[in-house]
């Protein structure tokens, strides 16, 4: 599924660099002036400092003369990026990313990211949906994406993990989608895939774990419940915290009513962390993410 059009001026190339090094003074100034030199306009700028670690970070949004094009900018860079020793990443808005969206039987979270995307909310072309099951390929078939069905059982995990590690080289995905997938991945696609993919739980792991969650929740009188969407690692659900969200519900409400309130939260977190990865607004700290929201 392709996103809808953005109207951009076309005698300007926007860019997204991060980057991260040890903090000393001169860092914002080298890369600034550097960018100057090539007729960059900033057109936002957001910096942490870590004192813990003394680990700067900086995520820079600029606009360039459309003749420049990213080897030019990275060319341009190269004297602050080794001055510092810079850990960089640098993306042309010109490129639609691309992700893959992975699901069990639970629709909920897939359609809310397919109607973000159709309304332009969400800029991401969905190059596939994989899933273990055929309860979604209709849905994947009306918007004209292509389908997987890749059934997963003990004997063939590995062989169906290293069919999605080709399939993520082949379309050239930049992110992973866990929309709800129920099957847990393997240490070594956990690693392969570190940065890279994004999963969404209910908060109250690991409190209710095992099958409705929610409606353990309801048994034990809970006053609050939400959702986490967090980078995938080998330990299971313990990734790094990308966005978050909880909502207040009462005595008065059902066990379903529990669950519809769990699935809204699910798909606007599971969105909302979407979004924030691929506009480059997510940097990861050790176990912690620095969110540069807008």
């Amino acid at each position: 599924m392709s996103p809808r059009p953005v109207l951009q001026d076309s005698s300007m190339a926007e860019f997204v660099l991060t980057l991260s090094c040890d903090d000393r003074p001169g860092i914002v100034a080298a890369v600034t002036t550097e960018l100057a030199r090539i007729g960059a306009n900033i057109v936002e700028s957001n910096q942490f400092w870590d004192r813990q670690t003394n680990r700067f970070f900086m995520r820079i949004a600029f606009a360039a003369p459309a003749s420049i094009n990213r080897d030019e900018v990275e060319r341009t860079l190269k004297s602050p990026v080794e001055r510092f020793s810079m850990k960089t990443a640098l993306v042309s808005n010109a490129r639609t990313p691309k992700i893959i969206i992975m699901v069990s039987k639970f629709d909920h979270a897939l359609l809310h990211l397919l109607y973000q995307i159709r309304v332009g909310w969400l800029n991401a072309e969905v190059v596939a949906v994989v899933s273990n099951h055929e309860d979604n390929q209709k849905t994947a078939e009306l918007e004209g994406i292509p389908f997987h069905y890749w059934p997963v059982t003990k004997a063939n995990k590995a062989d169906q993990e290293e069919k999605l590690l080709v399939l993520v080289r082949d379309t050239e995905a930049d992110l992973v989608v866990l929309a709800r997938y129920m099957q847990v991945l393997s240490d070594k696609l956990s690693t392969r895939l570190f940065g890279k993919a994004i999963n969404i739980h209910h908060s109250f792991l690991p409190s209710f774990k095992g099958a409705k969650p929610y409606h353990q929740a309801y048994e034990r009188g809970v006053k609050l419940i939400g959702a986490t969407a967090h980078y995938v690692t080998p330990d299971l659900d313990e990734g790094p915290i990308v966005e978050q969200e909880t909502e207040r519900v009462t005595h008065a409400m059902t066990a379903e009513d529990f669950v519809a309130t769990g699935r809204d939260i699910e798909s606007r977190v599971l969105a909302r962390a979407v979004k924030l990865h691929l506009e480059s607004r997510v940097m990861l700290n050790g176990h912690r993410t620095l969110v540069f929201a807008k």
